[in-house]
């Protein structure tokens, strides 16, 4: 097997076994973070297959963007159950 096929098969894996973390977790944050793993692992696949422009947005969207608006949005919705 090439090398480029077996590291594009372990970030699959990592894909997979990420995405069924943020699923199976029952912490919020662990889910968040799992998810945000996830999109690190997708972007990392879009740099592999030769999509750099993908790969950076979904970096950015996906890893970075989308977890900070949840954690934002945990923290507000933990706040307004202690009033």
């Amino acid at each position: 097997m090439n090398s480029i096929v077996i590291l594009n098969t372990l970030v699959i894996i990592g894909i997979l076994i990420s995405a069924f973390l943020t699923v199976k977790f029952d912490n919020l944050l662990s889910s968040i973070i799992a998810l945000s793993i996830t999109g690190s692992f997708v972007a990392l696949e879009f740099m592999l297959l030769h999509a750099p422009d993908v790969a950076i947005a979904e970096a950015a969207v996906g890893a970075v963007l989308s977890p900070v608006i949840f954690i934002i949005t945990l923290k507000k919705v933990k706040e307004g159950k202690e009033e």
